[in-house]
C-alpha cells in the first residue's frame, strides 16, 4: 500500500518496486495512466497486455517500444494504438 501511495505521488516509484508489484496488473495500470513510459518496468506479461499497453501509449507514444515485440508486430493492435496516439508509428515494427 505504501509504494501504491508513492505511484500515485510520483509514477516513477515503479523503478524501485518488487517484481511482484512489476506484475501487479492494478498497480501497473495505475503507473502507466500517470507516465506512459513507465511500461518499461512492468513485468514482461504485462508489456503484453493490450489495455495496459494502450493506456501507456495513450499517455506517451514512446512506450510503444517497451511493449512486447508481438504487440509491436500486430497490424491491429497497432493500428488501434495509433488512432489513441499518432505519433507512435514511429515505434511500430
Amino acid at each position: 500500500d505504501i509504494v501504491l501511495e508513492a505511484v500515485r505521488v510520483d509514477a516513477r516509484a515503479l523503478m524501485h518496486a518488487s517484481d511482484e508489484l512489476r506484475g501487479d496488473r492494478a498497480f501497473v495500470f495505475e503507473a502507466v495512466c500517470r507516465n506512459g513510459r513507465l511500461l518499461e518496468y512492468a513485468s514482461e506479461e504485462l508489456r503484453g497486455d493490450r489495455d495496459i499497453v494502450l493506456e501507456a501509449v495513450r499517455v506517451d507514444a514512446r512506450a510503444l517500444m517497451h511493449a512486447s515485440d508481438e504487440l509491436r508486430g500486430d497490424r491491429a493492435f497497432v493500428f488501434e494504438a495509433v488512432c489513441r496516439n499518432g505519433r507512435l508509428l514511429e515505434y511500430a515494427s
